[in-house]
Protein backbone atom coordinates (compact mmCIF):
# COMPACT_ATOMS: atom_id res chain seq x y z
CA UNK A 1 0.00 0.00 0.00
CA UNK A 2 1.03 3.63 0.33
CA UNK A 3 3.47 5.08 2.86
CA UNK A 4 1.96 5.07 6.32
CA UNK A 5 2.83 6.86 9.52
CA UNK A 6 4.61 3.70 10.60
CA UNK A 7 7.38 1.52 9.25
CA UNK A 8 5.22 0.44 6.30
CA UNK A 9 6.01 1.48 2.73
CA UNK A 10 4.86 0.77 -0.82
CA UNK A 11 6.35 0.54 -4.26
CA UNK A 12 5.73 3.24 -6.83
CA UNK A 13 3.71 0.79 -8.90
CA UNK A 14 1.37 0.00 -6.03
CA UNK A 15 0.85 3.68 -5.36
CA UNK A 16 0.04 4.28 -9.04
CA UNK A 17 -2.53 1.47 -8.94
CA UNK A 18 -4.17 3.02 -5.88
CA UNK A 19 -4.31 6.45 -7.50
CA UNK A 20 -5.87 4.93 -10.62
CA UNK A 21 -8.47 3.19 -8.50
CA UNK A 22 -9.33 6.43 -6.71
CA UNK A 23 -9.73 8.33 -9.96
CA UNK A 24 -11.90 5.58 -11.40
CA UNK A 25 -14.09 5.69 -8.28
CA UNK A 26 -15.04 9.32 -9.04
CA UNK A 27 -16.04 8.52 -12.59
CA UNK A 28 -19.30 10.38 -13.06
CA UNK A 29 -21.87 12.80 -11.76
CA UNK A 30 -25.32 14.02 -12.76
CA UNK A 31 -24.96 17.76 -12.16
CA UNK A 32 -28.29 18.51 -10.51
CA UNK A 33 -28.42 15.28 -8.47
CA UNK A 34 -26.00 16.20 -5.72
CA UNK A 35 -28.18 14.37 -3.22
CA UNK A 36 -27.94 11.21 -5.30
CA UNK A 37 -24.16 11.46 -5.30
CA UNK A 38 -24.14 11.81 -1.55
CA UNK A 39 -26.47 8.82 -1.23
CA UNK A 40 -24.00 6.78 -3.23
CA UNK A 41 -21.43 7.19 -0.49
CA UNK A 42 -23.32 4.66 1.61
CA UNK A 43 -21.33 2.15 -0.46
CA UNK A 44 -18.70 2.73 2.24
CA UNK A 45 -20.80 1.35 5.06
CA UNK A 46 -21.04 -1.06 8.20
CA UNK A 47 -20.76 0.84 13.28
CA UNK A 48 -22.17 0.98 16.58
CA UNK A 49 -20.85 1.46 20.07
CA UNK A 50 -17.85 -0.63 21.07
CA UNK A 51 -16.53 -1.33 24.54
CA UNK A 52 -13.32 -2.48 26.16
CA UNK A 53 -9.73 -2.45 25.01
CA UNK A 54 -8.67 -6.10 24.68
CA UNK A 55 -5.00 -6.98 25.04
CA UNK A 56 -3.94 -8.16 21.59
CA UNK A 57 -0.52 -8.79 19.99
CA UNK A 58 1.06 -5.75 18.35
CA UNK A 59 0.39 -5.37 14.63
CA UNK A 60 1.45 -2.80 12.03
CA UNK A 61 -0.92 -1.02 9.65
CA UNK A 62 0.54 -2.95 6.73
CA UNK A 63 0.00 -6.28 8.50
CA UNK A 64 -3.57 -5.36 9.42
CA UNK A 65 -4.41 -4.37 5.84
CA UNK A 66 -2.94 -7.67 4.65
CA UNK A 67 -5.07 -9.45 7.25
CA UNK A 68 -8.17 -7.78 5.83
CA UNK A 69 -7.15 -8.74 2.29
CA UNK A 70 -6.63 -12.38 3.28
CA UNK A 71 -9.89 -12.63 5.22
CA UNK A 72 -11.88 -15.53 3.75
CA UNK A 73 -15.10 -15.40 5.76
CA UNK A 74 -17.80 -16.92 3.55
CA UNK A 75 -20.53 -17.64 6.08
CA UNK A 76 -21.97 -15.22 8.60
CA UNK A 77 -25.18 -13.84 10.03
CA UNK A 78 -25.77 -10.86 12.22
CA UNK A 79 -27.49 -7.57 12.95
CA UNK A 80 -26.05 -4.15 12.38
CA UNK A 81 -27.15 -0.55 12.63
CA UNK A 82 -26.27 2.31 10.36
CA UNK A 83 -26.64 6.02 10.99
CA UNK A 84 -26.05 8.38 8.07
CA UNK A 85 -25.90 12.14 8.58
CA UNK A 86 -25.11 13.98 5.35
CA UNK A 87 -26.51 17.25 6.66
CA UNK A 88 -29.36 17.37 4.15
CA UNK A 89 -32.35 19.62 4.92
CA UNK A 90 -35.55 17.96 6.12
CA UNK A 91 -38.30 18.45 3.54
CA UNK A 92 -40.40 15.43 4.33
CA UNK A 93 -40.28 12.89 1.53
CA UNK A 94 -38.81 15.32 -0.99
CA UNK A 95 -35.15 14.69 -0.15
CA UNK A 96 -35.56 10.92 -0.18
CA UNK A 97 -37.53 11.04 -3.39
CA UNK A 98 -34.92 13.22 -5.07
CA UNK A 99 -32.15 10.85 -4.01
CA UNK A 100 -34.15 7.85 -5.14
CA UNK A 101 -34.71 9.39 -8.55
CA UNK A 102 -31.03 10.18 -8.92
CA UNK A 103 -29.88 6.74 -7.87
CA UNK A 104 -32.47 4.82 -9.85
CA UNK A 105 -32.43 6.86 -13.04
CA UNK A 106 -34.50 5.27 -15.72
CA UNK A 107 -36.54 2.98 -13.51
CA UNK A 108 -39.85 4.62 -14.32
CA UNK A 109 -42.59 4.28 -11.74
CA UNK A 110 -41.20 0.84 -10.89
CA UNK A 111 -42.00 -1.24 -7.84
CA UNK A 112 -41.57 -0.39 -4.15
CA UNK A 113 -39.70 -3.70 -3.90
CA UNK A 114 -37.10 -2.69 -6.50
CA UNK A 115 -33.79 -2.48 -4.53
CA UNK A 116 -32.36 0.28 -6.73
CA UNK A 117 -34.91 2.66 -5.19
CA UNK A 118 -35.68 1.07 -1.82
CA UNK A 119 -32.16 1.02 -0.44
CA UNK A 120 -31.64 4.75 -0.99
CA UNK A 121 -33.50 5.12 2.31
CA UNK A 122 -30.15 4.33 3.94
CA UNK A 123 -28.93 7.76 2.80
CA UNK A 124 -30.28 9.36 5.98
CA UNK A 125 -31.32 8.52 9.51
CA UNK A 126 -30.72 5.40 11.59
CA UNK A 127 -31.63 1.93 10.34
CA UNK A 128 -31.37 -1.62 11.64
CA UNK A 129 -30.51 -4.39 9.21
CA UNK A 130 -30.07 -8.15 9.32
CA UNK A 131 -27.44 -9.79 7.14
CA UNK A 132 -26.90 -13.43 6.22
CA UNK A 133 -24.23 -14.72 3.85
CA UNK A 134 -23.37 -18.21 2.60
CA UNK A 135 -20.79 -17.83 -0.14
CA UNK A 136 -21.07 -15.85 -3.36
CA UNK A 137 -24.48 -17.20 -4.36
CA UNK A 138 -26.52 -16.78 -1.19
CA UNK A 139 -27.04 -13.46 0.57
CA UNK A 140 -29.95 -11.88 2.38
CA UNK A 141 -30.20 -8.29 3.59
CA UNK A 142 -33.28 -7.17 5.49
CA UNK A 143 -34.12 -3.57 6.36
CA UNK A 144 -36.20 -3.56 9.55
CA UNK A 145 -38.77 -0.77 9.90
CA UNK A 146 -41.32 0.06 12.61
CA UNK A 147 -44.12 -2.15 11.38
CA UNK A 148 -42.68 -3.64 8.19
CA UNK A 149 -39.62 -5.20 6.65
CA UNK A 150 -37.86 -5.03 3.30
CA UNK A 151 -35.71 -7.99 2.23
CA UNK A 152 -33.33 -8.45 -0.66
CA UNK A 153 -32.45 -12.08 -1.29
CA UNK A 154 -29.90 -13.57 -3.67
CA UNK A 155 -30.22 -17.34 -3.97
CA UNK A 156 -28.41 -18.86 -6.93
CA UNK A 157 -29.75 -17.24 -10.09
CA UNK A 158 -32.75 -15.67 -8.39
CA UNK A 159 -32.84 -12.13 -7.04
CA UNK A 160 -35.89 -11.35 -4.88
CA UNK A 161 -36.92 -8.06 -3.29
CA UNK A 162 -39.92 -8.05 -0.95
CA UNK A 163 -41.60 -5.04 0.67
CA UNK A 164 -44.00 -6.30 3.36
CA UNK A 165 -45.61 -2.85 3.75
CA UNK A 166 -46.92 -2.76 0.19
CA UNK A 167 -46.90 -6.55 -0.29
CA UNK A 168 -44.92 -6.06 -3.50
CA UNK A 169 -42.27 -8.38 -4.87
CA UNK A 170 -39.44 -7.69 -7.29
CA UNK A 171 -37.91 -10.64 -9.16
CA UNK A 172 -34.92 -10.82 -11.44
CA UNK A 173 -32.17 -13.27 -12.22
CA UNK A 174 -28.45 -12.83 -11.80
CA UNK A 175 -27.81 -13.54 -15.48
CA UNK A 176 -30.45 -11.07 -16.66
CA UNK A 177 -29.44 -8.32 -14.28
CA UNK A 178 -25.63 -8.48 -14.61
CA UNK A 179 -24.62 -11.05 -17.24
CA UNK A 180 -20.98 -10.02 -17.02
CA UNK A 181 -20.84 -10.37 -13.23
CA UNK A 182 -23.33 -13.13 -12.61
CA UNK A 183 -24.62 -11.59 -9.35
CA UNK A 184 -27.46 -9.41 -10.51
CA UNK A 185 -28.79 -6.65 -8.33
CA UNK A 186 -27.01 -8.15 -5.33
CA UNK A 187 -24.01 -6.21 -6.64
CA UNK A 188 -25.85 -3.02 -5.62
CA UNK A 189 -25.96 -4.19 -2.00
CA UNK A 190 -22.87 -4.91 0.11
CA UNK A 191 -22.64 -8.62 0.91
CA UNK A 192 -20.15 -8.32 3.79
CA UNK A 193 -18.64 -5.48 5.84
CA UNK A 194 -15.32 -6.39 4.23
CA UNK A 195 -16.60 -4.85 0.99
CA UNK A 196 -17.24 -1.54 2.72
CA UNK A 197 -13.68 -1.33 4.01
CA UNK A 198 -12.24 -2.35 0.65
CA UNK A 199 -14.01 0.68 -0.85
CA UNK A 200 -12.37 2.94 1.73
CA UNK A 201 -8.94 1.37 1.12
CA UNK A 202 -9.20 2.23 -2.57
CA UNK A 203 -8.71 5.85 -1.52
CA UNK A 204 -5.36 5.08 0.10
CA UNK A 205 -2.33 6.56 -1.64
CA UNK A 206 0.75 8.57 -0.71
CA UNK A 207 -1.50 11.44 0.47
CA UNK A 208 -2.91 9.16 3.20
CA UNK A 209 -1.93 8.33 6.77
CA UNK A 210 -2.85 4.78 7.83
CA UNK A 211 -2.17 3.69 11.42
CA UNK A 212 -3.25 1.17 14.03
CA UNK A 213 -4.85 3.02 16.94
CA UNK A 214 -5.28 0.47 19.71
CA UNK A 215 -7.96 -2.17 20.09
CA UNK A 216 -11.71 -2.39 20.63
CA UNK A 217 -14.49 -4.87 21.24
CA UNK A 218 -17.38 -4.91 18.79
CA UNK A 219 -20.36 -7.27 18.99
CA UNK A 220 -18.47 -9.30 21.57
CA UNK A 221 -15.45 -9.73 19.27
CA UNK A 222 -11.88 -8.54 19.90
CA UNK A 223 -10.74 -6.15 17.20
CA UNK A 224 -7.95 -3.83 16.09
CA UNK A 225 -8.65 -0.21 15.14
CA UNK A 226 -7.39 0.85 11.71
CA UNK A 227 -7.46 4.63 11.18
CA UNK A 228 -7.26 6.22 7.72
CA UNK A 229 -6.72 9.98 7.44
CA UNK A 230 -5.99 12.40 4.60
CA UNK A 231 -2.63 14.14 5.04
CA UNK A 232 -3.82 17.13 3.03
CA UNK A 233 -6.07 19.95 4.12
CA UNK A 234 -9.13 20.71 2.02
CA UNK A 235 -10.81 17.31 2.17
CA UNK A 236 -14.22 16.93 3.81
CA UNK A 237 -13.07 13.56 5.17
CA UNK A 238 -11.63 13.87 8.67
CA UNK A 239 -10.91 10.22 9.40
CA UNK A 240 -12.14 6.71 8.71
CA UNK A 241 -11.98 4.23 11.58
CA UNK A 242 -12.38 0.50 10.96
CA UNK A 243 -12.62 -2.14 13.70
CA UNK A 244 -11.07 -5.33 12.27
CA UNK A 245 -11.86 -8.70 13.84
CA UNK A 246 -8.60 -9.96 15.36
CA UNK A 247 -9.31 -13.60 14.53
CA UNK A 248 -10.82 -13.52 11.04
CA UNK A 249 -9.60 -10.16 9.69
CA UNK A 250 -13.17 -9.20 8.81
CA UNK A 251 -14.18 -5.56 9.40
CA UNK A 252 -16.88 -5.33 12.07
CA UNK A 253 -17.29 -1.57 12.30
CA UNK A 254 -16.89 1.43 9.98
CA UNK A 255 -17.04 5.08 11.00
CA UNK A 256 -16.43 8.09 8.77
CA UNK A 257 -16.11 11.46 10.50
CA UNK A 258 -15.98 14.76 8.60
CA UNK A 259 -13.16 17.30 8.81
CA UNK A 260 -15.74 19.90 9.90
CA UNK A 261 -16.28 18.01 13.17
CA UNK A 262 -19.50 16.93 14.81
CA UNK A 263 -21.32 13.63 14.42
CA UNK A 264 -20.07 10.97 12.04
CA UNK A 265 -21.29 11.12 8.45
CA UNK A 266 -21.52 7.33 8.47
CA UNK A 267 -21.56 5.31 11.68
CA UNK A 268 -22.46 1.69 11.15
CA UNK A 269 -21.55 -1.72 12.47
CA UNK A 270 -22.46 -5.05 13.93
CA UNK A 271 -24.31 -5.36 17.22
CA UNK A 272 -24.37 -9.14 16.88
CA UNK A 273 -22.46 -11.47 14.55
CA UNK A 274 -21.93 -15.21 14.10
CA UNK A 275 -19.60 -16.96 11.67
CA UNK A 276 -21.63 -20.18 11.62
CA UNK A 277 -23.28 -21.21 8.35
CA UNK A 278 -26.85 -19.80 8.15
CA UNK A 279 -29.64 -22.31 7.68
CA UNK A 280 -30.38 -23.01 4.02
CA UNK A 281 -33.99 -21.97 4.58
CA UNK A 282 -32.80 -18.43 5.32
CA UNK A 283 -32.44 -17.84 1.59
CA UNK A 284 -35.70 -19.49 0.49
CA UNK A 285 -38.41 -17.18 -0.78
CA UNK A 286 -41.89 -17.68 -2.21
CA UNK A 287 -44.08 -14.65 -3.02
CA UNK A 288 -46.82 -14.35 -0.38
CA UNK A 289 -50.42 -14.89 -1.39
CA UNK A 290 -51.90 -11.78 -2.98
CA UNK A 291 -48.52 -10.10 -3.50
CA UNK A 292 -47.91 -8.06 -6.66
CA UNK A 293 -44.91 -9.53 -8.46
CA UNK A 294 -42.91 -7.38 -10.88
CA UNK A 295 -40.30 -8.99 -13.13
CA UNK A 296 -37.17 -7.03 -13.85
CA UNK A 297 -37.85 -7.09 -17.57
CA UNK A 298 -41.16 -5.33 -16.91
CA UNK A 299 -39.32 -2.48 -15.13
CA UNK A 300 -36.96 -2.10 -18.08
CA UNK A 301 -39.90 -1.99 -20.48
CA UNK A 302 -41.74 0.54 -18.31
CA UNK A 303 -38.61 2.71 -18.17
CA UNK A 304 -38.37 2.78 -21.95
CA UNK A 305 -42.06 3.58 -22.29
CA UNK A 306 -41.69 6.46 -19.82
CA UNK A 307 -38.60 7.79 -21.55
CA UNK A 308 -36.26 6.33 -18.93
CA UNK A 309 -32.66 5.39 -19.70
CA UNK A 310 -30.81 2.28 -18.63
CA UNK A 311 -27.30 2.37 -20.06
CA UNK A 312 -24.56 4.97 -19.58
CA UNK A 313 -24.79 5.80 -23.30
CA UNK A 314 -28.55 6.33 -23.08
CA UNK A 315 -28.19 8.35 -19.90
CA UNK A 316 -25.51 10.48 -21.55
CA UNK A 317 -27.78 11.22 -24.50
CA UNK A 318 -30.58 12.17 -22.14
CA UNK A 319 -28.31 14.56 -20.27
CA UNK A 320 -27.04 16.08 -23.52
CA UNK A 321 -30.64 16.83 -24.45
CA UNK A 322 -31.33 18.20 -20.95
CA UNK A 323 -28.35 20.56 -20.98
CA UNK A 324 -28.56 21.54 -24.63
CA UNK A 325 -25.19 20.26 -25.75
CA UNK A 326 -22.68 17.38 -25.69
CA UNK A 327 -21.13 16.26 -22.43
CA UNK A 328 -17.35 16.44 -22.51
CA UNK A 329 -14.55 15.79 -20.06
CA UNK A 330 -15.22 12.06 -19.85
CA UNK A 331 -18.71 12.28 -18.38
CA UNK A 332 -20.17 8.98 -17.23
CA UNK A 333 -16.78 7.32 -17.38
CA UNK A 334 -16.69 7.45 -21.18
CA UNK A 335 -13.84 9.92 -21.59
CA UNK A 336 -10.76 9.34 -23.68
CA UNK A 337 -8.97 7.87 -20.66
CA UNK A 338 -11.98 6.11 -19.17
CA UNK A 339 -13.04 8.90 -16.83
CA UNK A 340 -13.50 12.62 -16.25
CA UNK A 341 -10.74 15.19 -16.11
CA UNK A 342 -9.27 15.21 -12.58
CA UNK A 343 -7.73 18.25 -10.87
CA UNK A 344 -5.53 17.64 -7.84
CA UNK A 345 -4.52 14.37 -6.27
CA UNK A 346 -5.44 11.99 -3.51
CA UNK A 347 -8.20 13.09 -1.17
CA UNK A 348 -8.29 16.51 -2.81
CA UNK A 349 -9.09 15.13 -6.26
CA UNK A 350 -11.86 17.02 -8.04
CA UNK A 351 -13.64 15.51 -11.06
CA UNK A 352 -14.56 17.97 -13.82
CA UNK A 353 -17.42 17.70 -16.29
CA UNK A 354 -18.61 20.07 -18.99
CA UNK A 355 -22.30 19.89 -19.79
CA UNK A 356 -21.86 22.32 -22.65
CA UNK A 357 -24.94 24.17 -21.47
CA UNK A 358 -26.09 26.57 -18.80
CA UNK A 359 -25.71 26.15 -15.07
CA UNK A 360 -28.35 24.94 -12.66
CA UNK A 361 -31.40 27.24 -12.43
CA UNK A 362 -31.95 29.02 -9.12
CA UNK A 363 -34.58 27.93 -6.64
CA UNK A 364 -36.69 30.98 -7.45
CA UNK A 365 -36.74 29.94 -11.11
CA UNK A 366 -37.89 26.43 -10.23
CA UNK A 367 -40.26 27.41 -7.44
CA UNK A 368 -42.07 25.23 -4.93
CA UNK A 369 -40.47 22.77 -2.52
CA UNK A 370 -37.86 21.67 -5.07
CA UNK A 371 -36.73 25.27 -5.53
CA UNK A 372 -36.42 25.70 -1.79
CA UNK A 373 -34.59 22.40 -1.54
CA UNK A 374 -31.96 23.47 -4.11
CA UNK A 375 -31.52 26.89 -2.51
CA UNK A 376 -31.02 25.28 0.90
CA UNK A 377 -28.18 23.19 -0.51
CA UNK A 378 -26.52 25.88 -2.63
CA UNK A 379 -24.09 28.71 -1.95
CA UNK A 380 -23.36 31.31 -4.61
CA UNK A 381 -19.61 31.68 -5.29
CA UNK A 382 -17.36 33.68 -7.62
CA UNK A 383 -13.74 33.42 -8.74
CA UNK A 384 -11.45 33.56 -11.73
CA UNK A 385 -13.69 30.93 -13.30
CA UNK A 386 -16.69 33.28 -13.18
CA UNK A 387 -19.66 32.50 -10.96
CA UNK A 388 -21.66 29.47 -9.94
CA UNK A 389 -23.35 27.56 -7.12
CA UNK A 390 -21.83 25.09 -4.68
CA UNK A 391 -24.25 22.34 -3.68
CA UNK A 392 -23.10 20.92 -0.39
CA UNK A 393 -23.44 18.01 1.97
CA UNK A 394 -21.16 17.12 4.87
CA UNK A 395 -19.16 14.82 2.58
CA UNK A 396 -19.63 15.38 -1.16
CA UNK A 397 -19.73 18.91 -2.62
CA UNK A 398 -20.28 20.03 -6.20
CA UNK A 399 -19.71 23.39 -7.89
CA UNK A 400 -21.90 24.03 -10.93
CA UNK A 401 -20.69 27.08 -12.82
CA UNK A 402 -23.02 29.41 -14.69
CA UNK A 403 -21.44 28.29 -17.97
CA UNK A 404 -22.28 24.64 -17.30
CA UNK A 405 -19.10 23.11 -15.85
CA UNK A 406 -19.33 20.81 -12.85
CA UNK A 407 -16.59 20.28 -10.25
CA UNK A 408 -17.27 17.53 -7.72
CA UNK A 409 -15.36 15.86 -4.92
CA UNK A 410 -15.08 15.10 -1.21
CA UNK A 411 -13.54 18.53 -0.73
CA UNK A 412 -14.52 21.84 0.86
CA UNK A 413 -16.21 24.73 -0.91
CA UNK A 414 -12.93 26.68 -0.99
CA UNK A 415 -11.13 23.69 -2.53
CA UNK A 416 -13.77 23.48 -5.28
CA UNK A 417 -13.39 27.19 -6.09
CA UNK A 418 -9.59 26.78 -6.14
CA UNK A 419 -9.91 23.83 -8.52
CA UNK A 420 -12.23 25.78 -10.81
CA UNK A 421 -9.83 28.74 -10.82
CA UNK A 422 -6.89 26.48 -11.67
CA UNK A 423 -8.79 25.15 -14.68
CA UNK A 424 -8.80 28.59 -16.27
Amino acid sequence: MAPYESEDSTTAGEADDLRAGRRKAARYVVPVAVVGIAAATIGLVPAIADSGDPDLPDITAQQLIEKIAKSDVEQLSGTFKITTDLGLPDLGGLGAGFASGAMASGSGDGSSADPSAKLTELASGTHTLRLAVDGDDKQKLSLLENASEYSLIHNGKDIWGYDSKSNEVFHGTADEAQPDKGKGRSEEVPATPKEFTEEALKAVDDTTSVTVDGTAQVAGRDAYRLVIKPKQSGSTVGAISVAVDAETGMPLKFTLTPSSGGAAVVDAGFTQVSFARPAASTFDFTPPKGATVTEEGELDKAAREHGGTKSDDELGKGLEKEFGGPLTGGALGKGSEGGPEVIGEGWNSVAVFDTGGEGVPSGSEIGGDMGGFLDSLGDKVTGKFGSGTVFKTRLINALVTDDGKVYVGAVTKDALVKAADSGK
